[in-house]
């Protein structure tokens, strides 16, 4: 592994410089850069982006809290952006403040971020103000944050915003404390308050009554709540319901809810389709003055539910203290904890509202936080804050209502008296605002830990950020490692921070490791671009691990998050999982010997589409989106890549006849239309194929399902075939002028000549013109063709053997490999992001024209995307809040803490706003014997000795012998070694080969240099002849 420092950092002068007073300038139109801000607009949808697009926003103070706040802010497309300070740097902002730079200190603060803040999105003009903030100044402002204002100015503020509709934040931490606030106004609206998509259920019965009684379809769960809204469309008979005013839900059971008086309606005939609508929702805010007398708690952390009211008290008294004093308490100084106190009790009731008994414990750990300045913490703070500075621009979710206090103590060593006044001092280091929490002997340890991050997309981009200012691997002893192998594109920028347009389709690892260097030059750190898994575990390997304090996962799968989950068990290394889905995140601890592991539990599958509904019976876009993805991948992916192994593996034929149920057929089958039926020699025929293939996909297909099943078709009960989720189809007449035909006609021809190596053209009129000579034959319908109507019914069909004649036949069929010398197919991988390569052209014709056969309401490119991309919904705030949540983890693991309670596991919803935290589940406990083990434990055996390596007999006795085991199976990945069914002699044989010997032989493979060890799983009975679980063996033998 190499220890070179990341040293190619650009210097600033070489880099492209941003004219800030340009910014904003493209903004002037209504249009959205979906490019940019893709990834954004599936949390906050396009209304909610217009408006955040119409709000100037005020952020006063750029400390760490408000450059997280105004960071975030930028990213997510405002009209403009004000941060403002009076202040200049002081060597302590830079334990959190990312864009100060050591030379900036004694410069205003506001002027020398303006510029790095500028840099994040063009499209939002970014402006400094270093003067008071008067009235005059403030009415320009649509919303205004503070973060570092006295409580003087926040109660003037609080009352000019709230009497002139100007929407207000007070933002502030010390250090593992943290206040928020909101005013919004007197009558703020809430145009969805929970972000959810709206449900959809589909009707079976509605009765005609005064409180009529909505069934739904097929037993299928509607998920309304009482209170919730629906509209109807699709309705037959009772048809005054289509397209009518919300109507209130009630709910009866999970497939029935009540929706009001139908008796003055038609009959309800049959059909029809529930869909929750989002009902706006009117909140009355109290100005600042008023709450701080009759505060509203939102409550981060239900454990500490008396805290709140404590910390409302005591972060008034603070400003009461400094505003006495001229400055904060001073860290761990006990006088000033006193004087501190003596405030509060004084003011219990006056400033602020009062508490029965003052938790002088709490409030003491307040005075000596109180110059505190955590990376984490802003982190966090920043990201729930801007997603509140979000909601008031464009009332997009529930905002905080209205006060909401945090903190972290559980981050402070288990035995706080190493915590002296002297050590948490000011050292006029850049980390002071950590040191005065935690002290200089902590500072050093986080300077000396070695910390593997994986993956530097948006959370990593985080950890990356959080760690270099907290001072992680900035030590002799320390070190970052961060891989990632993907490289950056426009839709990262918007929430991947350290990226810049000019970095796109750079390496993301390199580019992030240049930008924390900017942030702390003292980071050490190496950038790789490794993917993580068996295949760089030559990298990856013994030493590599063992020298880690700890493991971050960045990672967007889960089974890179389960690969490194196992590899952190086995080295026994803690491990902080994350990951964002909109406005919901979570954050989990592993912690060796501790804790379960990220695999101990996991959610349940993703509810898989059946095969009928997607080939015949579609009734959601989703079906028609996944048909569509099939479609591109079976003929642009799937069947060249089939043909291509035919062309170059000599053994594809054997191995093809070899495999069961219809694979064969099939296969040969896509062999033959890839090289013979189908094979095209020119864009004409590309194109003649792209219409023909139009044809039979949406007007053959269908007219032959309306033939085996006519619209007026009857089940064995009687019942229409064609109902509740089954739609009746229409087939679909080609016709050039349509733009969504030759959309399709279009992309496939393009995609299909880029398998075969044809230039395409992107003119639509000449393609049209092609188009106009082809031949389409007319439909015949086929009698006896089977169509599957239920799932059984595919499974059968799939798994049906395959004709011996007809396969053949097919193989006679396939001229041999020698006739197509030359012949280079280039299978198309599906890239959603690229929109020039008429992927998502192709997939969105191809699910609208589906979903018009099927009367379902098509989507729009940006949905599409979304769908058939499988893309996971973005944006800054959620990263930045969780990346925060973690960075507070790891100064507790730093502390060494081994108690379950002093760990948090996180779950939040920014769109609610929700903030759940609970301990970490205990690693399972198992016993033999008398031995109690968890996952984290292994039989721990070293192989050779004296030179010589133990044989298979030697390990069976060891366990024998040691443990009072009788192996009855052993097996290593998954072969098996050795098993008591095993026949004699071959037991007999493998009784004398040495363990690395027996597992090369039974494998076949030869042990990598890298491997020291060898993990070997056991089936074992005890000496009373009963199965006992017990661990794996680590079997060293290098």
């Amino acid at each position: 592994m190499s220890q070179e420092l990341f040293t190619g950092i650009e210097p600033a002068a070489k880099r492209p410089k941003l004219d800030t007073a340009t910014n904003g300038d493209s903004m002037a139109s209504t249009e959205i850069d979906e490019g940019l801000y893709s990834r954004q607009l599936y949390v906050l949808g396009h209304e909610a982006m217009k408006q955040m697009a119409l709000s100037n926003v005020l952020i006063s103070g750029m400390k760490g809290l408000g450059v997280e706040i105004a960071k975030n802010v930028v990213l997510g497309g405002v009209k403009s952006v004000t941060i403002h300070d009076s202040g200049n740097v002081e060597t302590r902002d830079l334990s959190s403040q990312y864009f100060l730079r050591g030379d900036d200190v004694g410069k205003n603060r506001a002027e020398v971020t303006l510029p790095r803040l500028a840099e994040l999105n063009s499209y939002v003009p970014v402006n400094a103000h270093t003067g008071s903030l008067s009235e005059e100044f403030l009415s320009q402002f649509q919303v205004v944050v503070l973060t570092a204002s006295t409580l003087d100015e926040q109660l003037r503020i609080g009352d000019f915003a709230h009497h002139n509709n100007i929407k207000l934040i007070v933002a502030e931490t010390r250090g593992l404390f943290a206040a928020i606030f909101c005013d919004f106004g007197k009558d703020f609206t809430v145009v969805d308050v929970n972000g959810e998509q709206p449900i959809s259920a589909m009707v079976s019965a509605i009765t005609t009554d005064a409180e009529s009684v909505v069934t739904c379809a097929d037993e299928v769960r509607h998920g309304l709540e009482d209170g919730d809204y629906v509209t109807f469309s699709e309705v037959k008979g009772m048809v005054e319901l289509n397209g009518c005013e919300p109507r209130r839900v009630t709910v009866l059971g999970p497939y029935t809810f009540r929706v009001g008086d139908t008796s003055g309606l038609s009959t309800y005939l049959e059909g029809g389709v529930a869909t929750q609508v989002k009902m706006p929702k009117v909140i009355h805010f109290s100005a600042l003055r008023e709450r701080l007398a009759a505060p509203e708690f939102v409550y981060s952390d239900y454990a500490k539910f008396d805290r709140p009211g404590q910390l409302h008290l005591g972060f008034a008294c603070l400003h009461e203290y400094e505003k006495a004093n001229g400055r904060l308490p001073r860290p761990r100084n006990a006088a000033d904890a006193d004087a501190f106190l003596a405030v509060v009790k004084e003011h219990n009731g006056k400033l602020a509202a009062a508490v029965e008994e003052v938790d002088e414990k709490l409030l003491r750990q307040l005075a000596f936080n109180a110059t505190g300045d955590l990376c984490p913490m802003q982190g966090f703070i920043g990201g729930v804050t801007a997603q509140e500075v979000m909601k008031a621009c464009s009332g997009k979710f529930m905002p905080v209502l209205q006060n909401c206090y945090f903190d972290a103590l559980e981050c402070l060593p288990s035995d706080e008296s190493v915590l002296t006044e002297a050590d948490c001092a000011p050292k006029n280091s850049r980390y002071d605002g950590q040191i005065a929490v935690f002290g200089a002997a902590f500072q050093a340890r986080l300077e000396s830990l070695k910390y593997f991050v994986v993956g530097a997309g948006a959370i990593g981009c985080e950890h990356l950020k959080n760690m270099s200012l907290m001072g992680v691997g900035c030590g002799a002893d320390g070190h970052i490692y961060v891989t990632d192998m993907d490289t950056i594109e426009k839709s990262n920028l918007n929430r991947q921070f350290l990226f810049r347009p000019w970095d796109v389709q750079q390496m993301k690892s390199n580019t992030a490791a240049n930008a924390v260097k900017l942030m702390n030059p003292a980071c050490r750190i190496t950038a790789q671009q490794n993917r993580v898994g068996p295949d760089s575990e030559d990298i990856y390997n013994d030493d590599f691990f063992e020298q880690l304090d700890g493991v971050a996962n960045a990672l967007d799968n889960v089974d890179a998050r389960m690969y490194m989950d196992r590899r952190c068990v086995y080295y026994g290394k803690s491990l902080l999982e994350s990951g964002t889905l909109g406005t919901k995140g979570n954050i989990q601890v592993v912690y060796p010997h501790l804790t379960e592991s990220y695999s101990s539990s996991q959610d349940p599958p993703e509810k898989s589409i059946p095969i009928c509904t997607l080939k015949n019976f579609p009734n959601l876009i989703e079906h028609t989106l996944q048909w569509a993805r099939d479609s591109f991948e079976g003929v642009f992916s799937q069947t060249p890549e089939t043909a291509r192994q035919y062309l170059t593996d000599p053994k594809f034929m054997e191995r093809t006849l070899k495999q069961s149920g219809v694979v064969p057929v099939e296969t040969l089958q896509n062999v033959k239309s890839a090289l013979v039926d189908l094979r095209p020699k020119t864009f004409e025929d590309c194109v003649r194929w792209a219409r023909l293939q139009f044809q039979q996909q949406f007007s053959s297909q269908i007219r032959q399902l309306l033939f085996n099943f006519p619209p007026d078709q009857k089940t064995d009960s009687g019942a229409p075939f064609w109902s509740g989720p089954k739609r009746c189809p229409t087939p679909i007449e080609f016709s050039a002028d349509v733009e969504t035909h030759l959309d399709y006609v279009v992309s496939g021809a393009n995609l299909f000549a880029e398998v075969y190596g044809i230039s395409g053209t992107r003119d639509r009129a000449a393609v049209a013109a092609i188009v106009a000579t082809v031949q389409v034959p007319k439909f015949v319908p086929r009698s006896g063709v089977k169509i599957d109507v239920t799932e059984s019914d595919a499974a059968a069909s799939r798994n049906q053997n395959s004709d011996e004649s007809v396969l053949m036949e097919l193989q006679a069929s396939i001229p041999p490999t020698s006739t197509f010398a030359g012949l280079k197919l280039m299978p198309v991988q599906f890239e959603k992001d690229d929109d020039t390569n008429f992927h998502m052209d192709f997939i969105v014709a191809t699910s609208n024209l589906r979903a018009e056969n099927y009367s379902i309401a098509p989507a729009n490119r940006l949905k599409s995307k979304l769908i058939a991309g499988k893309i996971i919904p973005a944006i800054a705030t959620t990263t930045a809040a969780v990346s925060g949540l973690v960075g507070l983890e790891m100064y507790k693991i730093a502390q060494g803490h081994n108690q379950l309670e002093s760990f948090k596991n996180g779950f939040l919803n920014l769109a609610l706003p929700f903030f759940g935290f609970s301990e970490p589940i205990a690693a399972a406990k198992l016993k033999f014997y008398e031995n109690e083990f968890s996952l984290w434990d292994s039989f721990e055996l070293n192989g050779v000795e004296n030179g010589s390596e133990m044989t298979l007999k030697e390990f069976l006795d060891y366990f024998k012998t040691k443990h009072r085991l009788e192996i009855s199976m052993l097996s290593q990945g998954v072969c098996m070694l050795y098993s008591f069914f095993l026949a004699p002699a071959k037991a007999k044989e493998r009784m004398d080969w040495k363990m690395t010997e027996l597992v090369q032989k039974i494998s076949k493979k030869k042990l990598r240099p890298h491997v020291k060890c060898l993990v070997f799983e056991l089936c074992c009975t005890d000496e009373a002849d009963e199965d006992v679980e017990v661990p794996y063996v680590k079997y060293r033998f290098r």
